[in-house]
C-alpha cells in the first residue's frame, strides 16, 4: 500500500486525480488542502477503494511538519500558480524521503528542476515537474513520430480553450503572467524574444470551427530545442472559444507590452469574474493540434498532422492524466529512475491515450 498525499486534492485537478488514484487497491489517498472541510467532502463523495485521509496543509506554511505527519510515498502537487514559485514543495519531499510530481507548466519552474537533481538522487526520489499536457503530452507526441523523420525541422502545435470547462483563478493567473511581455521561442534556428498572447492568428481546429491564437510561453520551448537538437521552429500558441474575450485579452495584451496598461496578472480575480457573465455564450469543447515538418529519410518533405478534440468538458482530463500515470507507475514501482527532471521520456502516447479512452476525447493523425 503506498501512501499518496495530492496537494490542493480538492481543486479542479486535485479532484479527478484522486477520483481516477481512487480506484487502485494499492494506494491510500491523503486529500489535502487548506480547508479541511472541503477535502472531507470530497473523501465522502470519492468511491475510492480505501477510504481516503484528509489533512490541513498549506505549502508556504509548516509545510515540513506536514510532511512529517502524514508520511507519504508520494505526492502530487497542484497548487498553482508555478509561475514565480519556489521549488520549497519539491525540496521538502526530498527531506522527507518521498517521491514528487507537480502540474507545473511555468517554462523556468520546469526547465530548471534539475538543480534538485543531485539532492534527489542522493536521497533515492524521483522528483518529476510538468506532469501536464505540456510538456509530457507534447513530447510524447514528438517521440512517438520523430524516426518518420530524417530530419525533424518544425513543431507548430497549439490548444482552443472551451468557455465552460471549469477554470480557477490560478490557472488564470498563470495564462496572465505573460501577456504583453516578451519570451523567447526557436525561430529559424536562432532564439528570438516573441510577446504573450500576441501575434493574432486564426485556425479551424478538427471538430471545432474557426479559434483565434496568441502566443504562449511553455516549457516546451525551453525544452525542446535540447532535447530535439535538429528543430530550427517552435511555435506554440492558445486561445479563448469565444472570439471577444480572445480579442480583448489580445487588445489588452498589446497595450500591456507598450506600457500604456498595467500588467494583467494581478487582475486575473476580476477579469475571471468578468469571463464567468459570457458562460451563456459559450461551450464545452476544447481541441489540439500539433503539426511535425521536416524531410523524410528520402530527404522529401514531410509533415505529420495530430489532432485531438475534447467534448462535454472533459478537456480538464488532458493535463491531469500525467500526474496520474506517473502516480501509479511510482505506486507500482515501475520508474526506477531517480534525480530531478521535467515529465518526459516517462509516458509514451499509447499510455497518454490508453488513459484517456473511457472520456469524450478523439484523436487522429494523418501523414
Amino acid at each position: 500500500m503506498k501512501r499518496i498525499l495530492i496537494i490542493g486534492g480538492y481543486g479542479n485537478f486535485g479532484r479527478f486525480i484522486a477520483g481516477m488514484l481512487g480506484r487502485e487497491d494499492n494506494i491510500q489517498l491523503i486529500i489535502s488542502g487548506r480547508n479541511e472541510n472541503k477535502a472531507k467532502a470530497l473523501a465522502v463523495k470519492l468511491n475510492a477503494k480505501n477510504t481516503p485521509e484528509t489533512a490541513i496543509l498549506d505549502i508556504n506554511k509548516g509545510l515540513d511538519q506536514s510532511l512529517a505527519t502524514i508520511k507519504p510515498d508520494i505526492v502530487v502537487h497542484t497548487s498553482g500558480p508555478y509561475q514565480g514559485q519556489s521549488y520549497k514543495v519539491a525540496k521538502s519531499c526530498i527531506d522527507q524521503g518521498c517521491h514528487y510530481v507537480d502540474l507545473a507548466d511555468a517554462r523556468e519552474f520546469v526547465a530548471g528542476i534539475g538543480e534538485l537533481d543531485q539532492a534527489s538522487k542522493d536521497k533515492g526520489v524521483l522528483v518529476c515537474a510538468g506532469a501536464s499536457s505540456v510538456p509530457c503530452l507534447t513530447s510524447a507526441i514528438v517521440d512517438e513520430y520523430i524516426d518518420e523523420f530524417k530530419k525533424l525541422e518544425t513543431l507548430e502545435y497549439g490548444i482552443a480553450t472551451a468557455q465552460l470547462t471549469n477554470r480557477g483563478l490560478a490557472t488564470t493567473s498563470a495564462v496572465l503572467s505573460y501577456a504583453g511581455k516578451p519570451f523567447k521561442t526557436l525561430i529559424d534556428g536562432q532564439m528570438k524574444d516573441i510577446y504573450g498572447w500576441l501575434d493574432l492568428r486564426w485556425r479551424r481546429f478538427w471538430g471545432l470551427n474557426l479559434r483565434p491564437l496568441g502566443n504562449c510561453d511553455i516549457p516546451d520551448l525551453e525544452i525542446f530545442p535540447k532535447r530535439y537538437p535538429t528543430l530550427k521552429t517552435i511555435r506554440f500558441q492558445a486561445g479563448l472559444e469565444l472570439k471577444v474575450l480572445h480579442l480583448i485579452l489580445w487588445v489588452l495584451s498589446s497595450l500591456a507590452r507598450f506600457r500604456l496598461f498595467p500588467p494583467l496578472q494581478p487582475l486575473a480575480p476580476t477579469l475571471l469574474r468578468i469571463s464567468y457573465f459570457f458562460d451563456t455564450f459559450g461551450k464545452d469543447d476544447s481541441g489540439f493540434y500539433m503539426k511535425l515538418s521536416g524531410t523524410d529519410k528520402n530527404n522529401h518533405p514531410k509533415d505529420i498532422h495530430f489532432d485531438l478534440v475534447a467534448r462535454h468538458g472533459d478537456g480538464l482530463y488532458i493535463p491531469s492524466m500525467p500526474a496520474i500515470l506517473m502516480a501509479k507507475k511510482l505506486a507500482n514501482d515501475e520508474i526506477a529512475e531517480t534525480g530531478a527532471c521535467p515529465c518526459v521520456g516517462f509516458i509514451t502516447l499509447d499510455d497518454y491515450l490508453n488513459g484517456l479512452k473511457e472520456f469524450g476525447i478523439t484523436w487522429k493523425h494523418t501523414g
